[in-house]
């Protein structure tokens, strides 16, 4: 017996779309390949008190001389560059995830920075910066002086002072 089937003029595109979805779903599971590694994000923890910002990076395997760090006006760029291991024809992979190539990370910060200030510490790889704030955007307190001089009374609770 034959079996009847509705006709559905869209249904070769979403049969497509359903191919095109399985190829790109294989394509980003692969292992990264050379030219995919510039795009590769650095972590970073950014903090803020009343004087410094403090900048937190995993680094873990690079080596401090391998960083470029600069600060141009708010703009902090972290920039580095993790080196290949040679391959040995002797060895076969079963598993390589860890990245390796250049890569850039670049925030803006709320206010500026005093730039000869900044020190940089890499511990344990984490590179930690501490970016004091400008004199001029640290927040300060103004004392208010007066030549004349304050009278001690008592007020009453309607606000008239009782002698």
């Amino acid at each position: 017996m034959a079996r009847l089937v509705r006709w559905d003029p869209f249904r070769e595109f979403r049969t497509m779309r359903e191919l095109t979805d399985r190829m790109l779903d294989r394509y980003f599971e692969e292992p990264l390949g050379d030219w995919q590694t510039s795009s590769w994000g650095l972590a970073l923890d950014v903090a803020e008190d009343e004087d410094e910002f403090v900048v937190k990076a995993s680094v873990p395997g690079i080596k401090p001389e391998d960083l470029d760090i600069t600060v141009t006006k708010n703009t902090l760029t972290i920039k580095g560059e993790v080196r290949q291991e040679e391959e040995k024809e002797e060895e076969r992979y079963h598993l390589r995830e860890r990245r390796y190539g250049r890569f850039a990370r670049s925030i803006t910060l709320p206010t500026s920075v005093d730039a000869d200030e900044i020190e940089a510490n890499y511990e344990n790889g984490v590179l930690t910066l501490r970016l004091p704030k400008t004199e001029e955007v640290k927040p300060k307190r103004i004392e208010v002086k007066s030549g004349e001089k304050l009278l001690e009374g008592q007020f009453e609770g309607n606000g008239r002072e009782k002698k």
